[in-house]
């Protein structure tokens, strides 16, 4: 049960619209390569996973699939990523890509350390090693052509700010959030930089979700008995996305044939959280899992008392990640603005 697998996924048999699908970043769309790891953030238990494949629990933050999931099947793949520290991720399952992604990492580095996950660095020192798989199996020219058609996803930096500096006394005292906003927008940009010299000219980057709206978010830092989103860390996360569009558009400006696309998920979600019914579900500001309030990983558990019985009613499955449904919203959101890495 606790095995992490390549799930097929029958979605057609057409070819991908893209050779690959690369995906770094942190528990949003870790695959399940926290499994492998000595750490707490991990989702490889009931009732993560009661709703995907064989309900089985794979080490993905959700009920269900990941937004990457069903980006995987809009682009015509007939399996997911695997997980790169998983048994799978060898031999010709590389060779439609993986995922690097490790729940609680970041952006910056003492994230990912302070909770014993994936460092940003460690994966890209782990995608190189991938590269090197991969060009011994098809030669150095196919090779290049699969890492500069693939689309490259990274999703991270929520962990920076709700697991570390909004928690750290001592992050806290250096920086303001506009310094620290500042502080990850250079490792951005340098992690970018290296990936472009390793041939990946398609890269799609999410901007931070609305923060403040997470239900694990609310209960640490709104007031007691109010569960309306905390609106100084939706600005922190408005402000930061902001700058993210604005370097963003520096790296392209500056690096030659690179396409690289903001995906908005704040508005999407929410729109979600602040018009549930609107978009299909009937509660955003409490999670399923639990009490809804702030289980996480091992706090939601198969012993969670109140876990809801219908995910799809709820916009999160726990306190910090999206349900399914939620997620399948997201990822038709990408869809549409991720064109341009298609064309």
């Amino acid at each position: 049960m606790f095995m992490s697998f390549s799930v097929i996924a029958c979605v057609g048999t057409g070819q991908p619209l893209v050779p690959a699908l690369i995906i770094m970043g942190d528990s949003v769309v870790d695959a399940g390569n926290n499994n492998h790891l000595n750490t707490l953030v991990k989702a490889n238990f009931p009732p993560y996973g009661r709703d995907f494949f064989a309900h089985n629990a794979t080490g993905r933050f959700s009920n269900g699939k990941l937004a990457t999931d069903f980006t995987a099947e809009s682009l015509g793949f007939t399996s997911y990523p695997v997980a790169y520290l998983s048994q799978e991720a060898n031999g010709t399952n590389l060779l439609t890509g993986a995922n690097f992604a490790s729940g609680a990492s970041g952006f910056d580095d003492g994230t990912a350390l302070f909770y014993n996950a994936i460092t940003l660095n460690q994966q890209l020192e782990n995608y190189k090693e991938y590269q090197n798989k991969v060009t011994n199996i098809v030669g150095r020219e196919r090779a290049n052509e699969i890492f500069s058609g693939a689309i490259h996803l990274l999703s991270t930096g929520s962990s920076d700010f709700l697991q570390s500096y909004y928690i750290n006394p001592i992050l806290n005292l250096i920086f303001t959030p506009d310094q620290y906003s500042d502080r990850l927008l250079r490792s951005y940009s340098t992690f970018v930089q290296n990936l472009y010299g390793l041939g990946a000219r398609k890269i799609g980057v999410t901007t931070l979700p609305p923060l403040g709206c997470l239900p694990a978010a609310i209960t640490t830092f709104g007031e007691a008995g109010n569960n309306t989103c905390v609106e100084r860390l939706n600005r922190d996360a408005v402000s930061f996305n902001t700058k993210l569009n604005n370097t963003s558009m520096n790296l392209t400006n500056n690096l030659p044939g690179l396409k690289l696309v903001v995906f908005d998920i704040y508005n999407p979600l929410l729109s979600m959280v602040m018009n549930p019914v609107e978009n299909g579900f009937l509660e955003s500001r409490r999670a399923c899992c639990g009490t809804g309030t702030v289980e996480t990983s091992f706090l939601c558990n198969a012993r969670s008392v109140g876990t809801c019985s219908n995910a799809t009613n709820y916009v999160f499955w726990d306190g910090f990640h999206p349900s399914e449904a939620a997620n399948r919203v997201i990822a038709n959101n990408l869809l549409v603005q991720g064109i341009p890495l298609i064309s």
